[in-house]
């Protein structure tokens, strides 16, 4: 069940294209894809950074849960996402080992990958991604 890999360092934001032109202006980076994730609540862009990417957040209400972090914490990181084979596995292995999982079964997010979330309560009030990269 080990991640193979930090996928993506997500960064809530209130104007992606506000967000995506500091981006580029500052660094020179420009995102690979950007799309609505309705189930997600979002928009997001994926900006490869190294070996993982950057993913801005930008939620599509201010009731979805990027909108909700935003009125209460405002701009800032998001959660960790980390890349695993088999995310099945890794919920089991988890969900044994007492982490406590936002969710138990895992439902589709950004590019059509496989997702699930853990908790913040269960590594240093981080919020951690699942994603199953094939």
């Amino acid at each position: 069940m080990l991640p193979l890999n930090l996928h993506h360092t997500a960064i809530a934001v209130r104007d992606l294209d506000g967000a995506l032109a500091e981006v580029k202006r500052l660094y020179g980076l420009e995102p690979v894809s950007r799309e609505r994730v309705e189930e997600q609540g979002v928009e997001e862009a994926m900006i490869p950074l190294g070996g993982s990417y950057l993913q801005l957040l930008m939620p599509l209400s201010a009731e979805s849960p990027v909108g909700l972090f935003l009125a209460g914490r405002g701009e800032g990181i998001h959660h960790m996402a980390l890349q695993v084979a088999d995310i099945e596995a890794a919920l089991a292995h988890l969900g044994a080992a007492g982490a406590e999982l936002v969710d138990t079964t895992p439902r589709i997010g950004g590019g059509g990958h496989r997702i699930a979330f853990v908790h913040p309560r269960s590594l240093a009030s981080t919020l951690v991604e699942l994603v199953e990269v094939e």
